[in-house]
Formats: structure tokens, sequence, C-alpha cells
């Protein structure tokens, strides 16, 4: 059984359906040991975009949580969010970008990082990222939708320390492949990341993945 999808997601549709999403994005400046999952932390002020031109991914499962962090005033705050979770990915020409604003003199200043391209794509594992809007093209082998979070056994399961309702919820499917891909998110965690051909630049032009 094979389902498309096609088209993006926001959150005041996320009550009915949740988008079958895809979780593409690399931490910066955190090294993550081999199998190990992220404990909870405390989310930035600051979104991320994402753009790739293709994930293959097996062991795909998400769910609805809450993230708990910051706005960049230093208030506390929680964010509904999609966890896409994988078990393992490949990814295609992947772009990372997070805008700073209001910094000194610049104004908005630009990390953009890309990995993945020139027949050597992004690898990762035990893959999860917390996101609030994405489009992509979207095919699903023998995918369950409505499965209680706890019970989905497609995918790694919920990552520790998520804040969700274990009997909320959930879809999975054995494999997820996925093109054109565009997202925004709040935090990614992984058992591993390796980013062929990295780089990393800044920009002080306030310039986006898209």
């Amino acid at each position: 059984m094979e389902s498309q999808v096609r088209g993006g997601t926001r959150w005041k549709r996320f009550a009915v359906v949740m988008v079958p999403s895809v979780a593409a994005t690399a931490a910066i400046g955190v090294a993550l040991a081999q199998g190990a999952l992220a404990a909870s932390f405390s989310v930035s002020g600051q979104q991320f975009k994402v753009t790739a031109d293709s994930l293959e991914g097996n062991g795909f499962m998400q769910y609805g949580a809450v993230d708990s962090g910051y706005t960049l005033a230093g208030d506390k705050t929680v964010r509904p969010v999609a966890v896409s979770a994988f078990n393992d990915a490949t990814i295609t020409n992947l772009c990372q970008s997070v805008v700073t604003p209001d910094v000194p003199i610049f104004g908005k200043v630009s990390l953009i990082l890309k990995a993945g391209g020139n027949g050597k794509p992004v690898e990762a594992s035990k893959l999860y990222i917390d996101l609030d809007d994405l489009t992509a093209d979207a095919t699903f082998s023998n995918i369950n939708i409505g499965v209680a979070a706890a019970d989905s056994h497609k995918g790694p399961g919920i990552k520790q320390g998520d804040k969700t309702n274990p009997y909320g919820f959930a879809q999975e499917a054995d494999h997820a492949s996925l093109t054109g891909v565009k997202q925004t998110a709040w935090a990614t965690t992984a058992g591993t990341f390796k980013l062929s051909g990295l780089h990393m630049s800044i920009s002080t032009d306030a310039k986006e993945c898209y």
C-alpha cells in the first residue's frame, strides 16, 4: 500500500490531520555519540529553514508533541510540533539556514549550511525533527494512519524526553520517499549524522534556503 501527499500544513489544521513529513536538518556545533539519543532540551527562540532535493527514509513515524523553550527575549514558552522520525535516512542536496535578527552593526545575519551533493548524500540514523511547516512530494510504503504513538513499531519510537500523549494520534510507514522538500523546524536530534561535502557560511544579507 502506498500513499502520496503533496502540500503544506499549518497549525490551524494540525488538530485535523498531520501531513507526513521529512526530517532533514543538521545539528550544528553538537557532537552526538553513535546510537545515543539526545534527552529533552530547551528549544531556542529561532526557527530554521531546510530544503532537500530528496530524502529516502526507512522506518518512518510521526506524532504530535510540545517543545518547551524560550523566545529571543528570554521568556519561557511552549510550541506545538509534529515530530517526524526515521530509523535511517539518506538526504541529497541538504540546505539549512537560520537568521539571527538584531545583530549590532549588521542587523540580520544568516548561518547557512549545505551538504550531501555531488553524489554523496547525507546519512543519518535515529533521526527526529520537530517541525511546524512542510511542503514536499511524498510516497509512503505500507503506511498506517491513526495508530497510537506508543504502539508504533515501524519507526524508532517516541523520542526520550518528548512531551506527548503516548496514546495520541500517530502514523507510520516502512519506507518514505520525499522530493522537493521545504520545511521550517525548531529542533533536530540524531544518533548519527554524516554530512558529506559540508560547507558552512555566514551571510550579512539575511539569505535563506528558501
